[in-house]
């Protein structure tokens, strides 16, 4: 039976039913996150060894820092500035404090990482110059092979809840990369942080294990 020789209640139903289908097909509204679903690779049971971080102990970093101007909003905008970067371990392994000092920002920050054993896990805190404030939740993870990744959920500086991933991959035996990615739909990641590091004379770049001025 073609539409034509429909009967008329049969017709409306019909053509009631294809208005419906086709609206939806067009509509501009994105799809809805999956509240269930998580980012890819997204993983708070990454375990490590106390060794994870040996490769950048005991030397300084000449580091250049680029950073997302505006995150979650699709920015393609980056600012990029150098930085120094020393390293020192405390505890015999078990934790790591380095500090990153930006001359041309006249900021620093500083890392502090914790070994927990029973887990074999890290878990990495960050505190700016800005604020002195210790960032919680801590993300978590280790290394496996010339590959870091450590992941936690939070909030970005609008309030927004995040997914957080930290990637560490070592290149060579002086260059190093990190970069940081947040997810806000569960599915996709926006890096908006990348470090690229290569190792330097300590003696120059560090003062008693803090960046020289």
């Amino acid at each position: 039976m073609t539409l034509s020789t429909c009967k008329p209640y049969t017709y409306l139903l019909v053509m009631s039913f294809v208005v419906a289908a086709t609206a939806a097909a067009s509509t501009d509204d994105p799809p809805q996150a999956d509240s269930g679903a998580i980012p890819p690779g997204y993983s708070t049971t990454v375990t490590g060894t106390t060794h994870d971080f040996d490769y950048f102990m005991g030397s300084g970093w000449l580091t250049t820092q680029h950073r997302l101007k505006e995150t979650g909003v699709g920015s393609k905008e980056w600012y990029t500035y150098p930085a120094t970067l020393c390293a020192t371990h405390y505890l015999g392994g078990m934790a790591t404090v380095d500090e990153m000092y930006a001359p041309t920002k006249g900021t620093s920050g500083l890392t502090l990482r914790a070994f927990d054993p029973a887990k074999r896990q890290w878990s990495i805190y960050w505190v700016s110059s800005r604020d002195g404030l210790l960032e919680m939740p801590p993300v978590v993870g280790g290394f496996h092979g010339n590959q870091g990744e450590f992941y936690s959920e939070d909030h970005d500086a609008h309030d927004r809840p995040v997914k957080v991933r930290y990637l560490w991959t070592i290149r060579d035996q002086d260059h190093a990369r990190w970069e940081q990615a947040f997810s806000y739909d569960n599915r996709t990641w926006e890096t908006n942080w990348i470090g690229d590091f290569v190792r330097g004379d300590r003696a120059k770049l560090c003062d008693d294990g803090r960046p020289r001025r």
